[in-house]
């Protein structure tokens, strides 16, 4: 069966399968039942150094040390868990700046799903290498994400590939907020949890179990050289930007989505912008005073807790690491 795009809320395509209400709490707490016996739990570290600087009480959600080294592989194991049977022959396609096609590609092999995976020219060569290590393949075509995602779109649509939708999935949201399920069972009492933004599944996972079930604020960070959900999230218009030219490239996306947009928008406490210039000092930060190693999406949430060093004094404050996938002409450049 070949499937045709329905009218769209944002400037990205949908199909059919793909269903626009907010998962619950309850669909997260059922997720986690799934993606727990694929996955492990990750650390929530004290961070000394942090805490010292914020005069704070700060925590590391440490996301980077899943199997694919990013969040993301969450939501492509509950996603993937639940796939309809017609797909699973046909195979599943994404687009991915890395680290979702390394999440639908992992999955993919866990559950023996053909993966094709969409990515721009001149990619992140890791991701690229670790998503084929995975089982997928890969294509590099446009210059930047939405190029990929546009093509990966049409292909779903000529070859009837089940189009895993960068954030317009409950089952991905649902599953993504695992975490947020963890640092509530950890860490119940805490002020403030700080998570990149690119697509919003993750800031929109925390919103919906550590924003849902307490008093904390959740804050998210984009780069102010890819703000459109930024954007959207202000004015609930999802209008495509010009460009998304940014150092991180896994905040990069020209088109806010609306499934993460709705979600943010109703329970989101801020929304902020940092520059790309912080968030390489973030970079250079973490791997200096706690020897690690993180990409440049993941050190979005770092730059903006050290830009609200007054805010967070004496908080408790969790931040998320989303991921470690960074090049080797990156890390070379910041060491």
């Amino acid at each position: 069966m070949i499937y045709e795009p329905i009218p769209s809320p944002d400037g990205t395509t949908i199909f059919s399968y793909h269903d626009l209400m907010p998962p619950t709490l309850g669909d997260i707490y059922e997720a986690r039942s799934t993606v727990h016996q694929y996955l492990p739990a990750t650390p929530l570290v004290r961070s000394e150094y942090l805490s010292a600087k914020l005069k704070a009480d700060v925590y590391l959600k440490r996301e980077d040390t899943l199997p694919t080294g990013a969040f993301k592989v969450r939501g492509g194991i509950n996603l993937c868990s639940q796939l309809d049977e017609e797909f699973r022959k046909r195979g599943l396609i994404a687009a991915s700046t890395g680290n979702h096609g390394q999440s639908v590609a992992y999955a993919g092999r866990v559950f023996d799903i053909p993966v094709t995976v969409a990515v721009p020219d001149d990619p992140n060569p890791s991701k690229v290498a670790a998503i084929e290590r995975f089982g997928a393949t890969v294509h590099e075509i446009g210059q930047d994400y939405d190029a990929a995602r546009e093509w990966a779109e049409e292909q779903a649509q000529e070859q009837g590939y089940r189009y895993i939708h960068s954030a317009n999935e409950p089952l991905l949201i649902a599953g993504v907020g695992t975490a947020g399920l963890e640092v509530l069972e950890e860490k119940p009492n805490i002020d403030t949890l700080i998570c990149p933004v690119g697509g919003g599944s993750s800031a929109a996972g925390y919103c919906l179990t550590v924003g849902e079930a307490t008093d904390c604020e959740i804050i998210s960070v984009q780069s102010e050289n890819a703000d459109a959900m930024y954007q959207a999230w202000q004015t609930g218009d999802l209008q495509q930007q010009k460009t998304a030219d940014t150092y991180a490239e896994g905040l990069q996306s020209r088109v806010p989505f609306a499934l993460t947009t709705e979600i943010l928008r109703e329970n989101l406490a801020n929304m902020i912008t940092v520059s790309d210039d912080a968030i390489r000092n973030a970079l250079q930060v973490m791997i200096q005073e706690e020897n690690l190693l993180l990409e440049g999406a993941a050190a979005a949430g770092v730059a903006a807790a050290l830009a609200m060093t007054e805010d967070l004094s004496s908080q408790t404050v969790v931040i998320q690491l989303s991921g470690r996938n960074i090049s080797m002409n990156k890390l070379s450049a910041l060491l």
